[in-house]
């Protein structure tokens, strides 16, 4: 056997019984009567709980230590910015002070004066002054000073030309101001007295218009007076011929218009004063007769309705004992089917006790319990 064979083996071995060792292991685990029927894990919850605490508590550390660098970074910041702030403060203060001191307007030339007037003093004449004397520089101006006041006098000249400029401008506004006004005034001026025309004119048309409506009521007063008195009159008229008439008067002939030929007076409804006295009577008899009419047919209505409901009574009595009948054969029937159903809880009853008094009366041993759940898989 070589050598590497050997130690493979060996290795297969060592993973076997690693293999084996665990699975003891999960049997007594998971086999174990009392973790089994309590349903906890009490180590395994203790060093979960331990787990959580330390995980905690490193959490909690860690926490603290970054809010701690937070902190320090956030104060160190906050000097860095103050610092920073303060120095420029200080710069600024000091730019201040130069420009205040160093550079004001009747000294910024000053240097270049100091300069001519002295400082360093030139001996040598101008035109044997080499390169290396450093006093004369190609594209140097040697007239600057006339240059200067040339350039200053042209600058005084522009500025008055832009100054009179400035107030002939003003002058232009000023007058074409003056104008612009002068015209509103005349175009007001003109819209005043065009608005007093047209006021003038409505005027007019309203006092137009009101005399036009005066004559128009003074004629409709008039028309109106006038049908007034055509209705007084055709009134009266109507009155009195109602009062000469044959409407008013009594006589009952003045409602009948003979038609002849053995056909019965013609009824002049606008005319007609009532019925005469014989007509009357008539009336009266047939009334009479249809009053004794209606009261044997009453009569006779009260006999039918009253036999009517002796029948109806007769029916409602022999629906009520059948009724009754019915009530009594459907309690017998309820009676019979209690009966029975207690007859069938006793024998079910019975039955029962039998299956737990004499059936069900042997009790599993260990070996029935044993034969299952013999592996962890």
């Amino acid at each position: 056997m070589l050598k590497g064979d050997a130690q493979l083996n060996q290795s297969l071995e060592k993973a076997v019984e690693s293999r084996r060792s665990a699975e003891a292991a999960r049997k007594a685990r998971i086999f174990n009567t009392r973790l089994r029927v309590m349903g906890l894990d009490l180590d395994s919850l203790n060093q979960q709980v331990k787990e959580k605490q330390q995980h905690e508590n490193i959490e909690k550390l860690q926490s603290e230590a970054f809010e701690s660098l937070i902190k320090s970074q956030d104060e160190a910041l906050l000097q860095q910015d103050l610092n920073e702030k303060e120095k420029r403060r200080g710069l600024q203060k000091d730019l201040s002070h130069y420009w205040a001191t160093q550079q004001r307007l009747d000294t910024q030339d000053g240097g270049w004066k100091n300069f001519q007037q002295g400082a360093f003093d030139i001996t040598v004449p101008e035109a044997k002054l080499g390169p290396a004397s450093m006093q004369k520089f190609q594209g140097e101006d040697v007239n600057w000073k006339q240059m200067r006041k040339e350039q200053v006098k042209m600058t005084e000249r522009d500025l008055k030309g832009q100054m009179d400029e400035n107030i002939r401008r003003r002058e232009r506004e000023k007058h074409r101001d003056m104008l612009e006004n002068q015209e509103m005034l005349h175009q007001n001026q003109e819209q005043l007295h065009q608005d007093a025309l047209e006021e003038e004119q409505r005027k007019a048309a309203r006092i137009a218009l009101y005399s036009f409506n005066q004559a128009l009521a003074a004629e409709r007063a008039e028309s109106l007076k006038e049908q007034h008195r055509r209705e007084e009159r055709e009134n009266f008229a109507e009155m009195w011929h109602t009062m000469t008439s044959d409407m008013l008067t009594e006589c009952a002939d003045a409602g009948e218009r003979d038609v002849g030929g053995g056909k019965p007076p013609q009824i002049l409804p606008d005319r007609w004063k009532g019925m005469r006295p014989e007509q009357l009577r008539s009336f009266q008899r047939e009334r009479e007769q249809q009053c004794q009419e209606k009261q044997r047919q009453s009569d006779a209505a009260k006999i039918e309705e009253a036999a009517w409901n002796l029948q109806q009574l007769t029916l409602s009595r022999k629906s009520e004992e059948q009724e009754i009948g019915q009530a009594e054969k459907m309690r017998e029937q309820r009676i019979q089917l209690d009966r029975h159903n207690m007859q069938l809880t006793r024998e079910q009853q019975a039955h029962q006790e039998y299956l737990n008094r004499k059936l069900y009366t042997n009790k599993p041993t260990k070996d029935y319990f044993h034969q299952f759940n013999t592996g962890s898989r």
